[in-house]
């Protein structure tokens, strides 16, 4: 029986790449330096600012004026951070679905706690997660197994009830070192390292709806319901 149900937010609950790679854009910009099209941004935008800072500027941590850009990044995102996201097509509706049969849902990301409570908010998941939990939640992030572990406990699952839903390697191997079933979807970033099917995904799906229906394989007889709406604009 599926208990709770945990997705990554970039790449997997929401289409984040257009406002993400918008404030690497701007921040080119401000360098005199050309935009990257949408469609080389896209991979790289489940692996964050850090992702997005290498791809733009040949940048890592270990460099010197690293912290700086990275500030400046996120500064530019946090000024325009839910301007053209959206929940990806049929999220809306597995979402809905969840709540009406009584299983609990919830974020486990890397991103920092103030961008996802924003972002959550303005897409209207914020008071409907049954757990929220980020990069900064726990003292290690993904791919350790502590945050999906604290989710769990949140949402009142075990790790044997509960699925992880995710774009990246690494969510599958948090999953894996939680001990929960793990849930890659091709529709999401990717990265750009490993084909999706050499991650060691418990399953592969195509789209939401077959999330629903992997829960369906475990519960037979559950009803079709629910609606929900998770596009957001300037406003929030």
């Amino acid at each position: 029986m599926t208990a709770a149900v945990l997705f990554d937010l970039d790449g997997t609950l929401a289409d984040t790449a257009r406002d993400l790679g918008g404030a690497l854009n701007r921040l080119l910009a401000e360098d005199e330096r050309a935009p990257i099209p949408y469609e080389v941004l896209r991979p790289h935008v489940s692996g964050g600012a850090r992702a997005l800072l290498r791809l733009g500027f040949g940048l890592t941590p270990a460099d010197s004026d690293y912290t700086g850009f990275q500030r400046r990044f996120l500064a530019h995102y946090q000024a325009a951070i839910c301007v053209d996201t959206v929940l990806f097509d049929g999220i809306a509706e597995l979402l809905a679905e969840l709540d009406a049969r009584a299983i609990a849902w919830g974020v486990v990301t890397n991103k920092s706690q103030r961008f996802t409570l924003a972002l959550a908010e303005a897409l209207g998941l914020r008071g409907r997660a049954a757990c929220l939990v980020s990069g900064d939640s726990s003292p290690r992030p993904k791919p350790d197994a502590q945050p999906l572990l604290l989710a769990c406990g949140l949402a009142g699952a075990l790790p044997a009830q509960t699925l992880y839903v995710g774009d990246d390697v690494r969510d599958i191997h948090a999953g894996k070192a939680a001990g929960v079933t793990t849930v890659a979807v091709s529709y999401g970033y990717l990265g750009d390292g490993l084909p999706i099917a050499e991650w060691g995904a418990d399953r592969v799906v195509d789209t939401p709806a077959e999330i629903l229906a992997l829960i369906d394989r475990t519960e037979p007889g559950a009803d079709d319901q629910g609606e929900g709406d998770g596009r957001c604009g300037l406003g929030g």
